[in-house]
């Protein structure tokens, strides 16, 4: 990188980690362009809830225009800020309430995913180039990068940050050695649309907040509603898209409860990859015979349409590389499971210490190898911690072993007696 001239930055790969951080930059005017392997801004929506933690809402806050944020929080769903965990039976082994640890409480939020793409994008008009895959890169003389893409283009930039996802390209030429690895779990999940009819269905506990649900032995299954109403004047951003199949699982206007049941592959004794949304869905209603009525009424009287495979992959911890102007984010270079509901918080995290450090670069507060460097080394640090415990948090979920899982509740029914257990215990969920 010449002394006088401005940095260029290129992004492989538009998620939200990649869409975060060209947030970011752009507006620190840093020049950036995001390759996004998708031809549309519709193409890559996911219909399913997310969770927004204080990591995660602070960095949008930094990264996105006020504007942009206020629309993010208004666009929020209500799905309460509490937690709960309870046997399949549907019995209370841990209720925790956001009054019983306010001071966590304020920077959690729910939102679809697919919003949160629309919000994203709305800013970033011809910075992102559609139909644009990251094939490969090479390091012309001057230090600088060359980024070839599928389509023939090609883009020479200061610095490429892969941000391309659990397959990222980026990733397999950069740092070969780099695993990622199927866990074995799988999850089934879908969505429960809420009209009034059927919220008069639906018992009243499954609308309270979050609930995770441990069965005796060998699955498990989480669930969330989320409430909201797309304010006035936000339709643009962050309405339902032209143009897109009608259906509850790309709507992301209807108030709805999201579940996923998960379990290792071979309890379903079933090739899951050959079923259409339907059968997933029959199956998951299998899968939860004996459980309390008022959650398999959850499950049968889901939309079936909405029943969406998902195989739990993770990534393998590895140590500190030599820092160059090739760098990662996200799930490129640290994917884990959804378990802990912290991946996309991580990635969020990355795309703020990382425009720090490239802002600071090109402001000539930081060398760029140096800058690169140190979020380097603060994202290693947090990121496969986070990798590490979604992990632990994935295998727990589905664990065999029924002492395993008595001794789990009997921690839950303790705290829940405990008021200051329960604080720490709401205070952790939220520093995570």
């Amino acid at each position: 990188m010449a002394t006088n001239t401005p940095l260029h930055v290129i992004i492989a790969g538009g998620g939200i980690g990649g869409l975060a951080l060209a947030n970011g930059l752009r507006r620190a005017g840093v020049s950036v362009s995001v390759h996004e392997r998708e031809t549309q801004r519709t193409d890559r929506l996911q219909g399913f809830r997310i969770h927004i933690n204080p990591h995660g809402s602070h960095a949008l806050a930094e990264l996105l225009s006020p504007e942009l944020y206020s629309t993010f929080v208004a666009c929020a769903g209500k799905g309460g800020n509490g937690f709960g965990f309870v046997t399949e039976q549907l019995r209370e082994l841990l209720q925790i309430d956001p009054e019983e640890g306010e001071h966590t409480a304020g920077g959690h939020y729910g939102i679809s995913r697919i919003t949160l793409r629309q919000l994203l994008l709305a800013d970033l008009g011809d910075v992102v180039h559609y139909g644009s895959m990251f094939d490969r890169y090479e390091r012309l003389p001057d230090g600088r990068i060359r980024a070839h893409f599928g389509n023939g283009d090609s883009e020479i930039g200061d610095v490429l940050v892969g941000a391309d996802g659990g397959t990222s390209r980026v990733r397999a030429q950069y740092l070969p050695h780099a695993e990622r690895v199927d866990t074995g779990i799988v999850t089934i999940a879908g969505k429960y649309g809420l009209t009034p009819e059927s919220r008069a269905r639906l018992d009243a506990r499954l609308l309270r907040n979050p609930l995770s649900v441990i069965p005796p032995i060998g699955c498990g299954m989480f669930l969330a509603p989320h409430e909201f109403d797309t304010p006035a004047g936000a339709e643009r951003i962050a309405g339902n898209q032209p143009g897109l199949e009608p259906g509850l699982l790309l709507d992301n206007t209807q108030p709805y409860v999201f579940w996923a049941f998960a379990a290792k592959r071979e309890r379903y004794g079933a090739d899951l990859e050959a079923l259409p949304s339907v059968g997933l869905h029959e199956l998951a209603v299998r899968m939860t015979t004996g459980w309390a009525p008022e959650l398999r009424a959850l499950v049968a009287d889901s939309d079936p349409e909405t029943a969406t495979l998902l195989p739990i992959k993770t990534s393998v911890p590895i140590p500190a590389w030599q820092t160059t102007n090739v760098t990662l984010l996200g799930d490129a270079v640290h994917s884990m499971t959804p378990f802990a509901g912290i991946g996309a918080n991580t990635a969020l995290r990355d795309a703020r210490g990382l425009c720090r450090a490239l802002v600071a670069a090109e402001r000539r507060e930081l060398g760029l190898l140096e800058g690169i460097h140190r979020y380097e080394t603060d994202m290693i640090d947090y990121g496969f911690a986070a990798v590490r415990t979604s992990l632990t948090a994935a295998t727990q979920s589905v664990s065999d072993s029924r002492f395993a899982r008595g001794a789990g509740k009997l921690v839950f029914r303790t705290a829940n007696a405990v008021p200051a257990m329960k604080r720490k215990m709401f205070a952790d969920l939220g520093a995570e």
